[in-house]
């Protein structure tokens, strides 16, 4: 009896650890929910407007896991090229449901030969691609700015006299897109209990889903989970590693692109200089309080993380203003709760990883004081 309620204490205990993030999370907006004073119609309008704006882009980042990558920081890559296909279908005047798809055309080879690069990268440095997907994401986006701000008019022609700076050339801080703003989300628009649910955006959204699903079947997922589960064993294999790998973070840069550009549409304005750059961070962080760790992510962890995360944004301002009369202290918490589930999230893994390591070597030692004991 004692050795039962042991067993259902270590499992409720695993449990727990494997789950603390979410479970935090959901502690921060049980308390947080009441304080900020919103109605319930208000936070379902909100999280249903955040799950159709970054579901997508965050569904990106599970392929680089899928191949033992882990978090791809450099999905940054592909919302600066869905950003330049924004900025060409807003000089061209092209809008609505054709320039979103013109502006993902045109945002593929660039994504494409970011993600290439990215990945020939990420070879050179197995075993610290988190970092160094990361580093790379600034260095382009130093060339990206080159671009924008100094090639956009004297060499890459811009017509639209509303899209460049005072001085002749380089793009303007802020890119109005109104041609295609919320074109997607309000093309099939329903109303349901006094929500409005964006239909078109979450077919796209599960569309993409299956895709993944599909893809973890396919010989190619397949090679992919070998390559992620032991590089060697799936050389052995005659899995040509490297090439899985580049190609893993193509198509994680590439539909970064189309998310970011899905993600922009409904906001309506474009940042040129910083849109893209907390991108990344902020959906590596919902991804992880949904659950996911460096090495296992689904979709369900894509929008449990989605509706969590969000919801800790939306209530903290307001539940900091009611608390203590200042709604800047809910702002600043937000973002140190965004850098800190990350830290959270590694250390957590890492501890996980190095317990198992341990316990691995522990029943070693027993294998071969067995196999001693029976030799004597």
């Amino acid at each position: 009896m004692s050795e039962l309620r042991e067993n259902k204490r270590e499992k409720l205990f695993n449990l727990i650890e494997k789950n603390a993030v979410p479970i935090l999370f959901l502690i921060i907006c049980a308390v947080g929910i009441p304080f900020s004073g919103y109605s319930l119609n208000y936070l379902g309008q909100e999280i249903i407007v955040r799950i159709a704006r970054n579901s997508f882009l965050i569904i990106a980042l599970l392929i680089p896991i899928m191949a033992g990558m882990g978090l791809n920081f450099g999905m940054t890559l592909g919302a600066m090229a869905g950003q330049i296909g924004l900025i060409f279908i807003t000089d061209w005047g092209i809008g609505g449901i054709p320039g979103m798809i013109l502006a993902m055309i045109i945002s593929t080879p660039i994504s494409a030969l970011l993600g290439w690069v990215c990945g020939k990268i990420l070879n050179m440095a197995k075993g610290r691609e988190m970092v160094t997907s990361y580093i790379i994401g600034f260095f382009i986006n130093g060339v990206y700015q080159l671009i924008v701000l100094y090639g956009m008019g004297p060499v890459i022609k811009i017509g639209n006299p509303a899209l460049v700076l005072p001085r002749g050339y380089g793009i303007r801080n802020t890119v109005n897109l109104i041609g295609i703003r919320r074109s997607m989300d309000s093309l099939l628009a329903v109303r349901i209990f006094g929500l409005s649910i964006p239909v078109l955006t979450l077919l796209v959204i599960a569309a993409l889903c299956f895709f993944i699903i599909w893809f973890k079947k396919s010989k190619l997922g397949q090679d992919m989970r070998a390559v992620g589960q032991d590089m060697e064993v799936a050389r052995a294999a005659g899995i040509r590693v490297e090439h899985t790998r580049i190609v893993s973070v193509v198509i994680s840069t590439i539909l970064a692109g189309y998310g970011m550009i899905i993600y922009l549409q409904n906001m309506g304005t474009l940042n040129t200089y910083n849109s893209h750059m907390q991108i990344g961070m902020f959906s590596i962080a919902a991804l992880l309080v949904g659950g996911a760790t460096v090495n296992r992510a689904g979709i369900g962890n894509v929008f449990l993380g989605v509706t969590l995360f969000h919801l800790m944004f939306i209530v903290s301002p307001m539940a900091g203003k009611n608390l203590i009369g200042q709604a800047q202290l809910g702002e600043y918490f937000r973002v140190f709760v965004s850098y800190g589930v990350i830290t959270l999230a590694l250390v957590l893994y890492e501890i996980r990883k190095r317990r198992a390591r341990s316990k691995t070597g522990r029943l070693l030692a027993q294998d071969q004081a067995d196999l001693k004991d029976v030799e004597v």
